[in-house]
């Protein structure tokens, strides 16, 4: 049985891609690991001092998401029970997240686009990061215009 991970933040598209690796997981009997990275904006203001997150807002942050992905996961998968889901809640930025995350499966799947901030790129700064760094094959499941409605 193989590991299937796929990039989970909330956007249609990634709810898209999730889709796609359950149906996957389900045809090679795999788990699937849904993956979700967060970090704290850093400011790169000269003269402007900004106090570093404490462990509190850190947490809360966490928890926040974990529950977010566990929402997100049970929204899609639905009665999905013949497919292993785990959530995972990584720190640090979506990419390298999701490149580190993918040592040792079997599949990287993102959606072409997410909440990244250039929405009109045909791939997004993410999938186009993974595809060309990920230690096992990746798919970018296309957006749809079905997907904006």
């Amino acid at each position: 049985m193989g590991v299937i991970v796929v990039g989970v933040d909330g956007s249609e598209g990634s709810r898209t891609a999730l889709r796609w690796a359950i149906n996957e997981a389900r045809l090679r009997g795999a788990t699937v690991s849904a993956v979700a990275a967060w970090q704290f904006p850093t400011y790169a203001y000269t003269g402007v001092a900004v106090a570093p997150p404490t462990v509190e807002m850190e947490q809360a942050a966490r928890e926040a998401l974990a529950e977010a992905v566990r929402d997100e996961v049970a929204a899609v998968a639905g009665e999905a029970s013949d497919v292993e889901i785990t959530e995972v809640v990584l720190e640090g930025p979506s990419a390298a997240t999701l490149i580190e995350a993918s040592r040792g499966a079997d599949l990287l799947v993102v959606g072409s686009r997410g909440y990244g901030g250039f929405r009109g790129l045909l791939l997004g700064s993410v999938s186009h990061q993974v595809s060309s760094h990920a230690h096992c094959p990746v798919v970018v499941v296309p957006h749809s215009a079905e997907d904006d409605e």
